[in-house]
């Protein structure tokens, strides 16, 4: 008698299922697009209120339309402004950022302190505005959205890279001193993301290069990646939503690399 194959096993949950936070507050920087346009769905998705904070005001009202969220308007390079927004928050994504492409001897001083206020300063200022309201609930994530470019370094990024890496640091202080009060703090490090600037990025590089677009992002931006392609906003999305679930409330200090294999190589 032949026995009869066995049945097969369930299939895998794709990351973040199973996250619900339908009694959490959550506030996501730059969320008017890409990254942050993403993870505002993907938390409202699993039931937070998001707040969707960024500059473009007709499009961080269309994000918050589309989640059930609350939009606000407010430019981080002013620290003031950051004043204005919520205090009630047990979610904080760290997202917003800017790029500027130049050699240091003709990197502007100007533009160098703009990328560090809004990629450092006004995390840190927004830390300062949130944790007292996670720390009195018991409970509280802090997802910052590095890069790759937070753990490796690349020509001519200065000011990204030195953001970055002062994300890393400030995050890794955020966990060791949430940690008794039951906070966690993670940066999600992605290589690139399909993105408009990232494609606006393939298309002039293509043009000045003679080049195919496939051609620019294989063998120019991924050169170091061994997996050849770009990622999407909704799997940083995913990651970012993993580390607000219940069971990674021990994974804290950590960076989670989403480069394809580029710090592997």
């Amino acid at each position: 008698m032949t026995s009869e194959p066995p049945l097969p096993g369930p299939r895998p949950a794709p990351p973040g299922a199973g996250t619900h936070l339908s009694s959490r507050v959550a506030l996501v920087t730059g969320g008017a697009g890409g990254i942050g346009r993403a993870c505002a769905a993907a938390f409202a998705a699993a039931g937070a209120l998001v707040h969707v904070v960024d500059r473009d005001a007709e499009a961080a009202e269309a994000v918050a339309a589309e989640v059930g969220g609350e939009a606000h308007i407010v430019d981080l390079a002013d620290p003031a402004a950051i004043d204005s927004l919520p205090t009630a928050v047990d979610i904080l994504v760290n997202n917003a950022g800017l790029q500027h492409v130049a050699p240091l001897t003709e990197f502007p001083p100007e533009r160098f302190a703009l990328i560090q206020q809004v990629m450092v300063t006004a995390p840190f200022l927004l830390l300062r505005r949130t944790l007292p309201h996670m720390y009195a609930r018991g409970w509280g994530r802090v997802v910052n959205i590095s890069s790759v470019h937070g753990l490796r370094a690349s020509a001519y990024k200065a000011a990204y890279v030195a953001a970055k890496h002062a994300l890393e640091g400030l995050s890794k202080v955020a966990a060791i001193e949430g940690a008794p009060h039951g906070v966690t703090s993670n940066c999600v490090n992605p290589g690139y993301v399909r993105t408009p600037l990232v494609e606006n990025q393939l298309r002039d590089q293509a043009a000045a290069h003679g080049i195919s677009q496939q051609d620019v992002l294989t063998e120019v931006l991924l050169t170091r990646s061994p997996v050849k392609r770009l990622l999407e906003a909704e799997e940083v999305a995913a990651a970012a939503l993993w580390l607000c679930a219940e069971h990674s409330s021990s994974i804290t200090g950590a960076s989670l690399p989403l480069d394809g294999g580029w710090g592997a190589n």
